[in-house]
């Protein structure tokens, strides 16, 4: 009788450490599930900034290659004053204010005998997407979906057929 009484006592250890062990894999197989569930997420927003970044830089370049345009090529902003921005939010979502400056110097003489003067403009273009009317958005800085890139471009109007 005594081994007939033992066994049931035996049963019933080995049913109750079967179940531990069920949870524990349960957990690990949960715990496991919600990583990959966070990395896919990082991974997401990384390629989310990435893309934003991208328009951001693009939409600098254009900043200065409209300055570029306005300040030698056609000469509207030839006193090169202030800063203009340039709202570009229904083609790429950002705004880019465009500044510029210039410094004059004599370089030589013209064929008539004349002073050559010299302008080298500095063009700089930042992009953002915050909600102020110009960039760079402090206000909006410390968000996270807040992107803003910066290009500086120096150029002459140093015409070498002279």
């Amino acid at each position: 009788m005594s081994q007939s009484s033992c066994a049931p006592t035996l049963r019933r250890r080995q049913r109750g450490l079967g179940v531990i062990a069920v949870i524990f894999v349960l957990v690990m197989l949960a715990a496991l599930a919600a990583a990959v569930v966070r990395l896919g997420w990082a991974a997401q927003t990384t390629f989310a900034q990435d893309l934003q970044g991208a328009r951001a830089t693009q939409a600098a370049q254009a900043g200065i290659e409209w300055g570029l345009f306005k300040t030698i090529n056609d000469g509207t902003w030839a006193s090169c004053a202030g800063s203009q921005t340039l709202d570009l939010r229904t083609e790429t979502g950002f705004r880019v204010t465009v500044s510029c400056s210039y410094d004059s110097y004599v370089e030589g003489e013209t064929a008539a005998g004349a002073p050559r003067t010299v302008r080298v403009y500095t063009i700089n273009a930042v992009a953002c997407n915050g909600t102020a009317a110009s960039c760079p958005d402090n206000a909006t800085a410390a968000s996270t979906h807040y992107v803003e890139r910066m290009r500086q471009v120096m150029a002459t109007n140093l015409n070498t057929e002279e």
